[in-house]
């Protein structure tokens, strides 16, 4: 009982460090603040964000071989695949602002050049799809810890 309480804290610390790593970028990610440290800031918190990822994904799967619902359980719900599928259309999603923000940060680097404002408009709003699933994930698990 004691592992089961332990990989459900460390799932949902995971869970919202997420979600503070991902509103961070949501709300830095803007053509009028940008400059060279929310370039770099930017690519930091990316950072933090994908390992924060990793963690949630690894909290997850400890939770279903070890928690005390099992496997068997997880794969027969429905809203267990709902969520895991937006989960990897989020981490999907992250690809391109990823590769964005390590070429701003690049681009910094080596010439000094800030992104242009419809590349940061662009980026902004794959970050912000990113972010609008994430609650539909949120309302997803409560209805299924509900028994819906």
């Amino acid at each position: 009982m004691t592992l089961e309480a332990v990989l459900a804290a460390l799932h949902m610390v995971a869970i919202l460090t997420l979600v503070v790593f991902l509103t961070s970028e949501a709300a830095l990610c803007r053509s009028e603040w940008m400059n060279p440290a929310v370039v770099k800031r930017l690519a930091r918190l990316d950072l933090i964000y994908g390992i924060t990822a990793v963690v949630l994904l690894a909290t997850g799967l400890a939770r279903l071989y070890f928690g005390v619902k099992g496997l068997s359980w997880y794969v027969s719900q429905p809203l267990f695949h709902v969520k895991i599928t937006l989960f990897v259309l989020m981490g999907l999603l992250s690809i391109k602002p990823t590769l964005t923000f390590r070429r701003w940060l690049k681009a910094l680097n080596q010439t000094g050049a800030l992104p242009g404002e419809a590349e940061v408009r662009s980026t902004r709003r794959w970050v912000m799809v990113q972010s609008h699933i994430l609650p539909v994930v949120a309302v997803i698990a409560v209805f299924w810890a509900r028994g819906w």
